[in-house]
């Protein structure tokens, strides 16, 4: 009866436990420029967006070593632009992880030889995949770009422009609830009202720098009437003078009802 006993407590404690330890977990977001982030989930995982580190301007000197990044369990891509998709490929490699991106980018990616077909898996818009386990779900969204995959072929030195799909945006529901709305690059569009219903997010990462994506007077617009996050990061700005979108803008048009933390590359921000 008593060994009964002990393994009933046993049986509640553990469950409880687990749980008390989920909760306690805090999500960090480490922004190395552009539209480049390290996700820290509550219980350890690290995803990784956009990794154009190497040869991005903003990106600090320590993380243009991709080994810096520490172990990384999974590898996010919104297109094909270099900007976003310069290290995607190598990050990939060298952790031997799952790169999930647009369908044609991925294809491109795997047939041009710069990704094993084993780590580029296929999905498309409005699908949700959780190889990271159940907890964590990954949610590909529209977005309002192009996407087209630039390299120089290594054989010829001769500049290749291949498909790159179409672009999209990542809903990342983490193991403690908290959910995450990377927008990629994206125009503004009216189904972010849809998005911002259905998925609630948390925290938006979201483009201002203007002429390529949505300018910071459209980005708090976007933030203020359709997705009504509780806090939002500004990216995508700055990192050329086109891109010129800035910060104190942003702050100013989306008004009180979402935190705005603005965050210097290198910077995190933890919740």
């Amino acid at each position: 009866m008593k060994r009964f006993l002990q393994w009933m407590t046993l049986a509640v404690l553990v469950p409880f436990a687990v749980v008390v330890h989920a909760q306690a977990g805090k999500v960090e977001v480490l922004w190395l420029g552009q539209a480049a982030f390290r996700i820290t989930t509550p219980g350890g995982k690290v995803i990784v967006i956009d990794p154009w580190l190497k040869t991005n301007p903003k990106t600090p000197a320590q993380y243009k070593d991709l080994a810096a990044l520490g172990k990384v369990d999974v590898v996010l891509v919104t297109h094909g632009h270099f900007d976003h998709v310069a290290d995607a490929a190598e990050l990939a490699r060298l952790n031997k992880v799952r790169l999930y991106a647009p369908p044609g980018l991925k294809d491109t990616l795997v047939a041009i030889g710069d990704l094993p077909a084993d780590l580029g898996p296929g999905m498309n818009k409005s699908g949700i995949v959780t190889p990271l386990g159940p907890e964590i779900k990954f949610h590909m969204v529209h977005a309002e770009h192009s996407s087209e995959y630039s390299r120089k072929n290594p054989d010829t030195g001769k500049s290749e422009v291949w498909p790159g799909g179409e672009p999209v945006g990542w809903i990342i529901e983490l193991e403690n609830g908290f959910k995450i709305y990377h927008m990629g690059d994206t125009g503004l569009f009216g189904d972010m009202k849809m998005i911002g219903e259905l998925y609630k997010p948390d925290l938006l990462l979201v483009p201002i720098g203007g002429n390529f994506t949505i300018n910071a007077q459209l980005a708090a617009y976007a933030t203020r009437e359709f997705i009504k996050p509780k806090f939002a990061i500004p990216m995508h700005y700055g990192t050329y003078p086109i891109l010129a979108g800035k910060p104190e803008d942003y702050v100013k048009d989306v008004g009180g009802g979402t935190k705005v933390i603005v965050l210097q590359p290198g910077e995190k921000a933890t919740f």
